[in-house]
């Protein structure tokens, strides 16, 4: 008789795992053919300072508030030279504005006096930046300069635990034990997965658990709402005819665009 698990389950093998841990990623590829970073930017410094407002809110917030921000301070010198207070009030609707606004100056300053001006493009550098950790170093890497990245953020945590990929709670070492099961090469795209799964179907407290695309492969299967029906009701942004988190999304998805600040 084989060994079980507390769950009931026989134990996973290596092999299995980082097979049922593809083939998730390729079934979440086909519900989501458009996930995407979901903050508005042009230029790799906007996306720094976007995902850097991103912290303790949500994308939506900080893309409402970012148009206003870039239009007053569009470079890194500008905005190291910002009046903190007028730079607080901009930054005000995206929370913690007096942390996040020392942040600000801080990086900026850094990168118009380390970096010439210009958002580095290596790991080791941008954590040098205040306010700049792994995570932040991550997003930018993988969508403004094309370097892969695992983004640790709450759903990815979340989930990676649920789908049984890892049982660790520490950012960095999760981004390493979830590196592991899949080629390099879809770490960025990846990570956009199971944020929009996250931020759509699997929620925290209830998650959709009738309405989801992989439950046939998920352990956690049951924690949540079964009834096909009444998981329907739960989905979010597009899947639940809702708008997205972006006032700019990109061409291809299928929601409606968010509404500017004051406009919703």
């Amino acid at each position: 008789m084989s060994e079980r698990s507390a769950t009931g389950r026989a134990p996973e093998s290596r092999l299995a795992l980082v097979r049922r841990a593809r083939r998730i990623n390729r079934e979440l590829a086909e519900a989501y053919p458009y996930a995407h970073p979901e903050l508005d930017f042009d230029n790799p410094f906007q996306l720094l300072v976007a995902t850097v407002l991103s912290a303790q809110t949500t994308d939506l917030r900080v893309n409402q508030t970012t148009p206003a921000l870039f239009a007053k301070y569009p470079a890194p010198e500008d905005l190291a030279a910002a009046d903190p207070e007028e730079l607080e009030q901009l930054i005000r609707p995206t929370g913690f504005f007096r942390a996040k606004a020392r942040s600000l100056l801080g990086l900026s300053a850094a990168l118009r006096d380390r970096f010439g001006g210009e958002v580095p493009g290596r790991l080791e550098d941008l954590v040098t930046l205040p306010g700049v950790g792994r995570k932040t170093a991550n997003v930018v890497l993988g969508n403004a300069f094309g370097v892969p990245g695992i983004t640790v953020d709450t759903h990815f945590g979340r989930l990676v635990r649920r789908f049984g990929w890892t049982t660790s709670e520490d950012p960095e070492k999760v981004e390493q034990e979830i590196g592991a099961l899949f080629p390099k090469s879809e770490w960025t795209m990846l990570s956009h997965r199971l944020i929009f799964h996250g931020r759509r179907v699997c929620h925290s407290r209830r998650p959709a658990c009738g309405a989801c695309p992989i439950a046939p492969l998920c352990p956690a299967y049951g924690e949540g709402e079964t009834d096909p029906e009444k998981a329907k009701k739960l989905l979010k942004y597009e899947l639940g005819g809702a708008p997205g988190q972006r006032l700019r999304p990109p061409v291809g998805f299928p929601g409606k665009p968010a509404a500017a600040l004051g406009a919703e």
